[in-house]
């Protein structure tokens, strides 16, 4: 299979992604981004650009979000002057003109050529950054510490131990007091703190996904409570109408009963014909 030989490669494709989420992250322009990576590729600024809206950001869009989520932090950490202002981190080499006219190319690295003022400041930005992120992850996890200490106290005052023991082991807290955990600021690295960060914003997200869930289901309990008391009305009248139906009907057996009672009580009352025998020895019917 035949390829170009200036197609974009999985390695530029990085390069550029880093490059932009770098800029970004520490308070530069995406077009400085690529006018670095235009300088390290040989490529021209426009094409970069180009490269990374049409391929590249699709799939770094929530590390692009992330980073401006940093900037954000970093420049409310530093303040209005510092973190306001956009800050190029990469500097163009301007040629000469013997370079010009010789035609010779200007170095693309050249870092110490650099100067060095825009980088001791974004060290010190780090720094900065660094050291309360820090700080804001020992006050979480003294927090927690606080937390589960405070619990085991209660679950102790719960339990009922006597009184010289809880003297004892109250005496005996300063020296065996659990050890809080402390996150050393050597191991910390940026990773760390955006996997922190993430985790964070997960976890605020199912908290959300819950909160829905539980208001859905509280909707439908509500609900499902209407219909069952709507069918509980329908059985009321359901079964009134059937005692009705039924004292009716025992009304209407009660009067057939009688009914036919009478009708056999006269057919039993009825007396028999009687007859009369006249002098010529002939029966005749006697009138009632």
């Amino acid at each position: 299979m035949k390829t170009r030989q200036d197609a974009w490669t999985e390695e530029n494709d990085l390069l550029l992604a880093e490059t932009v989420l770098r800029h970004v992250r520490e308070g530069s322009t995406q077009l400085n981004a690529f006018e670095e990576v235009g300088d390290k590729l040989d490529r021209t600024s426009a094409a970069c650009g180009f490269r990374w809206n049409a391929v590249v950001r699709h799939n770094y869009e929530k590390a692009l979000q992330l980073a401006k989520k940093q900037r954000k932090q970093r420049q409310r950490i530093l303040g209005k002057d510092q973190g306001g202002k956009k800050k190029l981190l990469y500097n163009p080499p301007v040629p000469t003109l013997d370079e010009s006219l010789t035609g010779s190319l200007p170095a693309v690295e050249q870092p110490e050529a650099q100067p060095t003022f825009d980088l001791s400041m974004l060290e010190q930005d780090d720094k900065q950054i660094d050291a309360a992120l820090m700080s804001e992850m020992q006050d979480l996890v003294n927090k927690k510490q606080e937390q589960k200490d405070y619990s085991t106290e209660a679950a102790a005052e719960m339990a009922e131990i006597p009184v010289q023991e809880t003297q004892t082991s109250v005496t005996q807290t300063p020296q065996t007091s659990p050890v809080r955990h402390t996150v050393p600021s050597t191991g910390m690295t940026m990773g760390h703190v955006i996997a922190y960060l993430q985790s964070l914003s997960g976890s605020s997200l199912q908290v959300d996904i819950y909160k829905s869930e539980n208001e859905r289901l509280k909707r439908e309990i509500n609900s499902l409570r209407n219909q069952n008391e709507e069918l509980q009305g329908k059985i009321n009248r359901l079964e009134e109408n059937t005692n009705t139906m039924q004292e009716d009907y025992e009304t209407l057996m009660k009067i057939m009963n009688r009914a036919r009672k009478l009708t056999l009580f006269e057919e039993e009352e009825r007396s028999a014909t009687k007859f009369k025998m006249d002098r010529n020895g002939n029966l005749e019917k006697v009138a009632e």
